[in-house]
């Protein structure tokens, strides 16, 4: 069976083509706009999408749409943080961990410190892949895929939207590390058979064995070689309705790690329509080391730039404080038909 929200190559490369297009066109707009000066209009706030990156055309690339593993065992993975958000704070030797209403989901970092979103965007590199790949095998046109991924570092770069530098690819390594020794552990209770009460505890890394080529005389790495985690591979491949989400190319250009949070847990949460969720539940869901007000200050910088990728953002009161909706761009609110007293309401003409 397809995953969700699949289609066919061919079209999925044009749909590709055209966003990248556009954020190449929004980008040049806003670097060819004169200035405006601050009797024109107030102060805007930080944009939360980087420049589309010079070498980001694509037309000797082949890239898969981007997918993103959306559950573990029937838990919404996406629904919190399995990695630290801020690019500062490494977070060595550090446990995260998240209470729900069944169990709980522990995140544990190593010497090398703790996998970072950005880190993660190589997992989603490999997830595509073999999403991609899978989708072919189901529809008779190629071998089923293993769990071994190798790309060449400059695909990963172009992947993920980043300059293609030396900084890009010695950052490689330190990158598989963390996420070779990021730890997550989900612990749940559930019923089974004969009303019988059960705790499962089970664990694994972000990614499993890896394996890194570099070129001797520039000393920069080459080849990669991950192992795709069990339970990833599991879902792509084994699963009767793989709970894999399509995940939009300019996710990469988010820069604000809470930015990248909050698009993935809308693209969970509300999928094409809406969700809305409190400020308290998103701080304590986000692992974020700050206080809750600094967490609330991004919060409505966010939303107050409100340039994430198919999702518009705003701010409602709660009954236990703010409340922040996510919105699907293209979403439009069913009409509700006037009731049959509404009609009788009506006065006579």
């Amino acid at each position: 069976m397809p995953t969700k929200d699949a289609k066919p190559v061919g079209s999925v490369l044009d749909r590709i083509a055209r966003m990248q297009k556009a954020s190449a066109e929004r980008s040049n707009s806003t670097e060819t706009k004169p200035a405006a000066t601050e009797q024109d209009q107030p102060e805007k706030p930080p944009a939360s999408m980087r420049k589309v990156p010079k070498n980001d055309s694509q037309a000797d690339f082949f890239v898969p749409t981007l997918y993103d593993v959306g559950t573990r065992d029937s838990r919404g993975i996406m629904d919190v943080a399995v990695f630290r958000l801020s690019k500062k704070d490494r977070r060595e030797n550090a446990v995260i961990r998240y209470e729900l209403p069944d169990g709980h989901v522990e995140v544990s970092s190593g010497v090398y410190g703790m996998a970072s979103v950005w880190d993660y965007d190589i997992v989603l590199m490999a997830i595509s892949h073999l999403t991609e790949s899978m989708n072919r095998f189901r529809e008779g046109k190629g071998e089923k895929p293993g769990q071994v991924f190798r790309p060449h570092v400059a695909d990963v770069i172009k992947f993920c939207r980043r300059e293609n530098g030396g900084r890009q690819k010695d950052a490689i390594i330190p990158a598989l590390q963390r996420l070779s020794t990021t730890h997550v552990e989900l612990e749940r209770t559930k019923k089974v058979k004969g009303n019988k009460m059960v705790t499962i505890n089970e664990g694994e890394s972000l990614i499993g064995p890896f394996k890194t080529i570099t070129n001797t005389a520039t000393q920069k790495v080459e080849l990669v070689e991950i192992r795709v985690a069990d339970w990833m591979y599991r879902e792509v491949t084994e699963g009767k309705n793989p709970d894999v989400l399509t995940v939009h190319p300019d996710y990469f250009l988010i820069d604000p790690g809470i930015g990248r949070f909050l698009y993935r847990l809308a693209r969970r949460a509300a999928g094409r329509s809406f969700a809305t969720w409190g400020f308290r539940l998103l701080y304590e869901r986000s692992g974020s080391t700050g206080t809750s007000k600094e967490f609330a200050r991004a919060l409505r910088s966010i939303t107050k730039a409100d340039d994430l990728p198919e999702y518009t953002l705003s701010i409602e009161e709660g009954v236990e404080g703010p409340m922040l909706k996510m919105t699907h761009r293209d979403y439009i609110p069913a009409i509700t038909p006037p009731s049959d007293s509404d009609q009788d309401d009506k006065p006579d003409e």
